[in-house]
């Protein structure tokens, strides 16, 4: 068991489920490809809102990527647990954030079951404002509180260069959203760029020699905090990843028509995508 985890009594002292098993390659699972709104938004009555096309049905932005044995969860959304029970994972090594918007660390209790369920603390990584965020929001999970009723049990790091996280080259890289500095991250030949409307042109070195890129890509119109269908292409097209995915999705964009409409090699994600390099 995990030196750094004590749990209250009632908790499990041994895992309850197994690891995962190995992978070749290396797998990235789309648990969410939508907005902070999600699609379909409460209310709404427009097309893509009303589709029965599943892919149009889009939670919070997240993803989890298996490498070997070990599972890496990025960002925890608030649909963490809905897209957890759907997808069937049930162990997350550690975690990455990209920013503390709620879209992107909302479901943090949500990880408690993991600590449940593997025994163990969770490391988690992001830049200071990340995770100065997570510190004051959810209080609670980093002081003294009483026993009973769980929480999770989580250990914040730095993250600020290229790194190794239980075995892994974690490469973090610098984004601006709007006007704030935010993360996406590279592992192996995949790279997942979210919540993005400039890529600073010391970061386009770790983006060569990509099998996947996964990509933000809000909607037709331009945005101040986003990249737009046109923005997101012209990135797409000059970091040339041998597949790129369109993620971050508002319900301005139509599944079949957008795909139908992008160059070869691209294409728009859906939540449930599986994608093994």
């Amino acid at each position: 068991m995990d030196p750094k985890y004590n749990p209250p009594k009632f908790w499990p002292t041994g895992p309850s489920v197994a690891a995962p098993k190995p992978i070749r390659g290396t797998r990235i699972t789309i648990l969410g490809c939508g907005t902070s709104a999600g699609v379909p938004l409460l209310a709404c009555k427009c097309a893509v809102c009303n589709s029965t096309d599943t892919r149009n049905q889009r939670t919070r932005a997240s993803v989890v990527i298996q490498t070997g044995d070990k599972v890496v969860l990025i960002d925890t959304s608030p649909d963490l647990r809905t897209q957890a029970l759907r997808e069937q994972i049930h162990w997350v090594d550690f975690v990455l954030f990209t920013h503390p918007h709620a879209d992107h660390i909302h479901g943090v209790d949500d990880l408690r079951n993991f600590n449940y369920l593997m025994a163990r603390s969770i490391p988690c990584y992001g830049n200071t404002w990340s995770l100065d965020t997570l510190k004051n929001r959810f209080d609670y999970i980093f002081k003294e509180t009483q026993t009973g009723g769980g929480k999770p049990m989580l250990t914040l790091n730095p993250i600020k260069k290229r790194i190794k996280i239980k075995g892994i080259a974690v490469q973090p890289l610098e984004l601006i959203h709007g006007r704030l500095p935010v993360l996406g991250f590279r592992i192996n030949d995949i790279a997942y760029i979210t919540d993005c409307s400039y890529i600073p042109d010391r970061t386009f070195r770790y983006l060569k020699g990509l099998n996947v890129l996964v990509l933000d890509c809000l909607r037709p119109a331009p945005h101040t905090t986003h990249l737009n269908v046109e923005s997101a292409l012209v990135l797409a097209k000059k970091i040339g990843a041998k597949k790129t995915y369109f993620t971050h999705m508002g319900h301005e964009i139509e599944y079949k028509k957008f795909a139908r409409s992008l160059p070869r090699n691209m294409y728009p994600a859906y939540d449930g995508l599986v994608v093994t390099v």
